[in-house]
C-alpha cells in the first residue's frame, strides 16, 4: 500500500466505479438485487470450475516439454494463482502460482513465467475473436451513440498487442539460439556487468518455457484449449443472467466478456473493482437492458466470479502454510 501504483490502480477503479453508477436507480437497483433467484448461481459457479480445470490442463500442456505435472497437481496451483490476482496488485497471483509451482516441482520460476505470458496471450486474443465476432451485431444495435466505435478501436490496438506478442513468442520458441544472442547482445550493452550472468540464466530459463510452441500442433491444441476455457467462464454469465429478468443471447455475453476482461488488463484496485463492472454495464445497456437490471446483474456476477475461487485460492494457500509477506522475502532472496 506504500507504492504509488497502488494508489494508482485504486484512483483508476474510482472512476470506473463512478461512470459504473452514475445515474443509477437506486431502488430499482435494490429491488433486482432482492428479487433474484440466486439459485442459479450453482450451476454458474460449477461450470466455471470446470473452465479453471481446462486452465490446469491447459498449463500442464504447455510445462510438458520442461516437466510432466498431472492436471490433479496443477489444479490447487492455478486455483492460488486466482486468489492472488483476485487480492493482490498488480497481478501477483501469477508471480504467486509461479512460485508454488517452483516450491511443488522445481520448475524455474522465469521458465514458468514464460508458459503463463503465452497463456494470457492466448487468452487476449480469444477475448478479442469474442469482440469481433459480435461487432457488426453491436454496430446496429449503438449506431448512434458511438459505443461500438471506441470498442473497435479498442479491439483493434488490442489484436495488434496480442497477435504481436504470439508472433513474438513464436519465434523466440523458433528460433531459440538465434533469440539467446539479440538477449544477450542487448544485455552486454543495458545490464551492469556483475548482472549479466544472471539475467542471461533467466533468459535461458524463460526460452526453455516456451518450448511447447515449437509445434504447430502444440499450438493450435493451446488455442482450442484457450477457447473452451473462456465459453465456459461465458456459461457462467448465461447462468447468473437467468437469475434476472432479462435476457440477452449467448453470443451477446460473449461479447461482454471479452470486453470486461480486456479491461480488467487496466491498473486498478484488487479484485478489478470498476473495471469489470462499468463495461459490463454499459455493454447489457448498448442490448437495451435497463440500467439498474444491468447493474444488478454485473455485480452479483462480478461477486460470484471471484469470491468461490478466491475461498478455494485461500483454502489452497492455507494448506501449503504459505503467506504472501513469506513469498515476497524468499523471491527477494533469490533475486540477490
Amino acid at each position: 500500500m506504500k507504492r504509488w501504483q497502488f494508489w494508482l490502480g485504486v484512483a483508476i477503479s474510482f472512476v470506473f466505479v463512478w461512470l459504473a453508477l452514475r445515474g443509477l436507480n437506486l431502488p430499482a437497483f435494490w429491488e433486482a438485487l432482492r428479487d433474484a433467484n440466486y439459485w442459479w448461481l450453482l450451476p454458474g459457479v460449477g461450470v466455471y470450475f470446470l473452465g479453471v480445470w481446462a486452465r490446469a490442463w491447459r498449463w500442464h500442456y504447455l510445462l510438458r516439454p520442461l516437466k510432466s505435472i498431472p492436471t490433479r497437481t496443477m489444479f490447487p496451483i492455478v486455483a492460488i494463482g486466482y486468489m492472488g490476482n483476485n487480492i493482490y496488485p498488480a497481478r501477483a497471483g501469477e508471480l504467486l502460482r509461479a512460485y508454488v509451482l517452483r516450491r511443488k516441482e522445481q520448475v524455474p520460476i522465469s521458465a514458468s513465467l514464460a508458459t503463463i505470458i503465452v497463456e494470457r496471450a492466448f487468452d487476449g486474443i480469444v477475448m478479442l475473436s469474442f469482440v469481433f465476432i459480435n461487432l457488426p451485431e453491436l454496430t446496429n444495435l449503438t449506431a448512434d451513440s458511438g459505443f461500438a466505435g471506441s470498442i473497435r478501436a479498442l479491439a483493434l490496438v488490442g489484436a495488434a498487442v496480442f497477435l504481436g506478442a504470439v508472433l513474438v513468442f513464436l519465434l523466440m520458441a523458433a528460433f531459440t539460439e538465434q533469440s539467446k544472442r539479440v538477449i544477450s547482445w542487448f544485455t552486454d550493452r543495458l545490464v551492469p556487468e556483475r548482472f549479466r550472468d544472471n539475467v542471461d540464466a533467466v533468459s535461458a530459463r524463460f526460452l526453455e518455457g516456451l518450448a511447447s510452441l515449437r509445434s504447430p500442433g502444440d499450438v493450435v491444441m493451446v488455442f482450442l484449449t484457450s477457447v473452451v476455457i473462456w465459453l465456459f467462464e461465458t456459461g457462467k454469465y448465461w447462468f447468473v443472467m437467468h437469475a434476472f429478468p432479462f435476457e440477452v443471447n449467448f453470443f451477446a455475453l460473449m461479447l461482454m466478456n471479452g470486453i470486461v476482461n480486456l479491461a480488467t488488463t487496466i491498473p486498478s484496485a484488487p479484485g478489478y473493482i470498476g473495471t469489470f463492472d462499468a463495461p459490463g454495464i454499459a455493454v447489457l445497456e448498448a442490448y437495451r437492458v435497463p440500467n439498474a437490471l444491468a447493474a444488478g446483474y454485473t455485480l452479483v456476477l462480478h461477486a460470484a466470479l471471484w469470491l468461490p475461487i478466491t475461498l478455494l485460492g485461500a483454502y489452497y494457500m492455507a494448506r501449503e502454510s504459505l503467506s504472501w509477506s513469506q513469498v515476497q522475502a524468499e523471491i527477494a532472496e533469490d533475486s540477490s
